[in-house]
């Protein structure tokens, strides 16, 4: 089943960078060992939060294994998801969690302006709102 869903992601991250109606931003599968980032959306992130987020990524699924992704909802909230194959007992799902909760703490700034960014350029809001 997880097989299933990780080739979902892949064909839709090819096709439109959805994933159950948010866009995905970025994410890294540690069974592929592969990272992907959303150049049609983002590709006017600055190369340096490109590359950040790139380590971001592989180093959490380094740490923690399974897939991670970075992703917005309709409203411009970032959203961290992490999950693993069935078959994958070596996944600790309360340390994913426990690294989602410490990445959004110590990278808040780093969030932030991509909300921001992401409410300017694709939800074409004015930064006076």
């Amino acid at each position: 089943m997880e097989e299933e869903r990780e080739k979902d992601l892949k064909a839709e991250g090819e096709e439109n960078n959805l994933l159950d109606g948010r866009i995905v931003l970025c994410g890294a599968n540690a069974y592929e060992q592969k990272y992907f980032f959303n150049k049609k959306d983002f590709g006017k992130i600055p190369q340096a939060i490109q590359e950040e987020l790139h380590i971001l990524c592989v180093m959490f699924t380094e740490d923690v294994g399974g897939i991670f992704t970075i992703s917005f909802d309709e409203d411009g909230s970032v959203m961290l998801d992490t999950q693993a194959a069935e078959d994958d007992y070596l996944y600790d799902e309360i340390n994913a969690g426990m690294m989602v909760r410490q990445v959004m703490k110590y990278r808040e700034g780093l969030f932030e302006d991509l909300r921001m960014f992401y409410r300017v350029f694709i939800l074409h809001e004015s930064l006076d709102e």
